[in-house]
């Protein structure tokens, strides 16, 4: 018989203004186990500009994330009060996807050894989007 795969109930859902692709792109390129899972274009005579992104769907790390680039004008953005926190494996893999994230961004908490971590960044990627970065502790590998 054939096996029903689960359905990801809650799915962070990105909004940009004519970027989400490149963000898309940006985010595979800085993570390790990332994939763009499919992109749904406007075409021509549908109310967003032909060729932009109507809907995609990423994966970090299995997280399933949406995007979309709205047509519509908004006054509002992404802010920091909101963000990503992610556990990585490695020194290499945190260095690499912390600078990768802030390249063009701004960082909020430089990558350093805090109380609460052994190597801990947080970044505010050139998109918006902010991104907390911890290196998992090495008695949890």
């Amino acid at each position: 018989g054939s096996t029903t795969v689960p359905t990801q109930k809650v799915a962070p859902f990105f909004t940009f203004g004519g970027r989400a692709e490149e963000a898309m792109r940006h985010y595979v390129s800085a993570f390790t186990g990332a994939e763009i899972l499919g992109i749904e274009r406007y075409g021509p005579n549908e109310p967003g500009p032909e060729g932009s992104v109507k809907l995609a769907r990423f994966a970090l790390f299995g997280q399933t994330f949406m995007c979309s680039d709205s047509y519509v004008k908004h006054n509002f953005t992404f802010t920091p009060s909101i963000s990503l926190h992610v556990t990585l494996e490695s020194e290499a893999e945190i260095e690499r996807t912390f600078h990768a994230l802030a390249e063009g961004g701004m960082v909020l908490m430089p990558l350093a050894p805090y109380p609460f971590s052994e190597r801990f960044g947080w970044v505010q990627d050139r998109f918006g989007i902010s991104w907390q970065l911890d290196l998992r502790p090495r008695d949890q590998a």
